[in-house]
């Protein structure tokens, strides 16, 4: 007789799945091709008592591909607070509960987080049959560093809020990972451009569809083409290079590694209206053309900032913009006659056309 051991058969017979066990199962679905669905997500969504689907018109396209029949609860940002007693009522009866999407993994940038912790909360088993996600296959086809990311979900909508967002992540010693709607891509990107810089990056869209496009770039020259390209279609993951370095020592050290940009970290002087922060200071070899209000000075001692808005310099009271410098050089260890752009490396103080130290 055939025996069968990690779920692999002999002798031509295959093991008797065992039974699915009561508590919540957290199942990925596919992202835009149903072929990749796992063998483990269709069993598990066959055997459920009952789904809880971010959106059941959805769910109801997977089930008739598949052939599933089971009951279904809608589960979403707005119905949430009506469907969770349900769920968690028929959790505490033993009943084998699936939670799945729209598209890829819940929990992430999708409902879901509280009813897990509803689950746990009431001593139930929560499981996971894991399977497409949008942000590590976007990771993998970036190009960029794979080792260390930070996900940011879906960048804000507001202006003020996502480039407050984007300086918070400015300085993450990570590949950053953001979501982000097709009609916000442009805006999205210039605000990314400004505050990160020439860092490299990729635009993911339409991932394991038919009409799959992985763009790499830098980060200026993405917005100029998606800004003259605004009419984007599908679901946009992008990817960014980390920073050169994650930390700043103080005074000015430059750095310099084979295929990579020079970085110098300048700390402004006791006193500056800067607040004391540290400011590291990129090469703006690759986009600093694009920027008309940058200008020549000599530094440290006569630096002075300008916000960025592509061709004009705009005072900043309202919102913060990147400051903009050039230096003839840095310390004796720069090479003579370098053009440097300016980034904050921590949230930065208002800087209007005047001299900052």
């Amino acid at each position: 007789d055939g025996q069968a051991t990690g779920g692999q058969a002999t002798g031509g017979e295959g093991r008797r799945k065992p039974p699915l066990a009561p508590g919540l199962h957290i199942v990925a679905t596919p992202i835009g091709n149903l072929g990749d669905i796992t063998l483990r997500a269709l069993d598990v969504l066959r055997a459920a008592d009952l789904v809880a689907c971010e959106d059941t018109r959805v769910f109801a396209k997977l089930a008739s591909h598949y052939g599933i029949s089971v009951p279904t609860v809608a589960y979403s940002d707005a119905t949430q607070d009506l469907a969770e007693p349900r769920i968690v009522r028929a959790l505490a009866a033993g009943k084998r509960v699936a939670l799945v999407s729209d598209a890829g993994m819940p929990l992430i940038s999708d409902p879901g987080y509280r009813l897990v912790q509803a689950a746990l909360a009431g001593g139930h088993a929560v499981t996971s049959a894991p399977g497409p996600s949008a942000v590590p296959m976007a990771l993998a086809l970036s190009g960029l560093p794979t080792d260390r990311f930070y996900f940011g979900g879906f960048l804000p909508a507001r202006e003020g809020d996502r480039r407050r967002a984007i300086g918070e992540a400015a300085g993450v010693p990570a590949t950053l990972v953001f979501f982000e709607a097709p009609h916000r891509l442009p805006e999205s990107l210039v605000d990314l451009a400004d505050l990160l810089g020439d860092r490299a990056a990729a635009v993911a869209r339409e991932l394991t569809k038919m009409f799959e496009e992985v763009r790499r770039a830098s980060l200026p020259e993405l917005a100029d083409h998606y800004a003259a390209h605004p009419d984007v279609k599908g679901e946009i993951v992008i990817v960014i290079a980390p920073p050169g370095d994650s930390g700043a020592p103080d005074g000015a050290v430059l750095e310099s590694r084979p295929g990579r940009e020079r970085i110098a970290w300048v700390t402004p002087p006791n006193g500056a209206r800067s607040g004391g922060c540290a400011w590291p200071a990129i090469p703006s070899s690759h986009g600093a053309t694009r920027q008309s209000s940058a200008r020549s000075t000599s530094w440290p001692g006569a630096a002075t900032c300008w916000p960025s808005s592509r061709s004009r310099p705009v005072p900043m009271p309202k919102r913060q913009r990147t400051p903009w410098a050039a230096a003839s050089s840095v310390g004796s260890r720069a090479p003579p006659a370098c053009s440097w752009r300016v980034i904050p490396a921590m949230p930065p103080a208002r800087c209007v056309s005047t001299r900052f130290w």
